[in-house]
């Protein structure tokens, strides 16, 4: 007999750069959520499908649940309570690498709220950068924080346990048919996924104080009208990226343009990757003062 096969949604939660976003790509296959070494990289709640033969798992990355200091934290805040809602099952990344602390009790307790109809599974992430002492301590210490379905280690950098991970996932999954149609790896809208790419390239090396600071909107998407060279349609692409203050401008922007032209070289290979087309990307820099803690500015920048 066939088993019957299973689908739903599962949401991954964690503190603010607890490998939520890389573990959702190594399940899926593909890059479909943003990464970086800075906190609070992932704004949106970002969706990546997982398919198998017998089961098809959403996975929602939410941002980093956190006690925010600014509205556009709350939001955020608020975003990541009011998914956790509305899903089947809830992934929750605690990395191996540092110890358990307030933020995670912090999630651990709200999480807790959820009653036993949505199960959570804690993943203790980054298992490769933990030596096998630490990693059993870690897993003693989240083991203590919570009555949890099932904890797993898993590393999403060298595979580590992965597909256990989602043989775990399918389990606590509903019976019920497909819910995207097959070989589909998110439903972001393309612009979303372009804005995301500009954002994560302006992140690296930068000081500590922009990565907050920073909002990116794509003001277009369209294809160059009047080319008939035989080529592939070339698109023109207009991102406008925000910051809360000149002295930030100045940052984005490098001395003559030269880490704006950066972060345009390395977003442009993604964008490409992404919407296989040639893309010429244009880049503005603007000022939206203090746009963290100001509600029109949030609204307009959509959050």
């Amino acid at each position: 007999m066939t088993a019957a096969h299973r689908s739903g949604f599962v949401c991954v939660v964690g503190r603010p750069n607890a490998g939520k976003s890389t573990l959702t790509n190594a399940l899926v296959g593909e890059k479909v959520a943003i990464t970086s070494g800075r906190p609070q990289t992932t704004r949106h709640v970002i969706r990546g499908i997982v398919h198998r033969e017998d089961a098809q798992v959403v996975l929602v990355d939410t941002p980093g649940l956190h006690r925010p200091r600014t509205l556009l934290g709350q939001r955020l805040n608020d975003l990541v309570m009011a998914t956790l809602g509305e899903v089947d099952a809830v992934v929750f990344c605690l990395p191996a690498d540092q110890k358990v602390g307030p933020g995670d009790r912090f999630i651990a307790e709200a999480l807790a709220g959820l009653g036993a109809a949505t199960p959570v599974i804690a993943v203790v992430t980054k298992a490769d950068l933990a030596s096998r002492a630490r990693l059993a301590e870690h897993l003693t210490a989240v083991a203590g924080l919570g009555d949890w379905a099932e904890i797993v280690p898993v590393s999403a950098v060298d595979g580590f346990q992965v597909d256990t991970l989602v043989d775990v996932l399918v389990r606590h999954l509903p019976e019920g048919p497909a819910l995207y149609p097959a070989g589909e790896l998110t439903d972001e809208p393309e612009s979303v996924m372009v804005a995301e790419l500009v954002r994560e390239a302006a992140l690296e090396g930068v000081r500590d104080e922009l990565p907050h600071s920073l909002a990116v909107v794509v003001e277009e998407i369209v294809e160059r009208e009047g080319r008939d060279d035989g080529q592939p349609p070339l698109l023109d692409v207009r991102v406008n990226l925000f910051v809360e203050r000149e002295s930030q401008k100045g940052i984005v922007i490098g001395r003559g343009g030269a880490r704006l032209r950066e972060v345009g070289t390395t977003a442009r290979r993604e964008i490409e990757a992404l919407l296989g087309s040639r893309v010429h990307l244009d880049l503005h820099v603007k000022v939206a003062k203090d746009w963290q803690r100001d509600p029109k500015q949030l609204g307009r920048l959509g959050f």
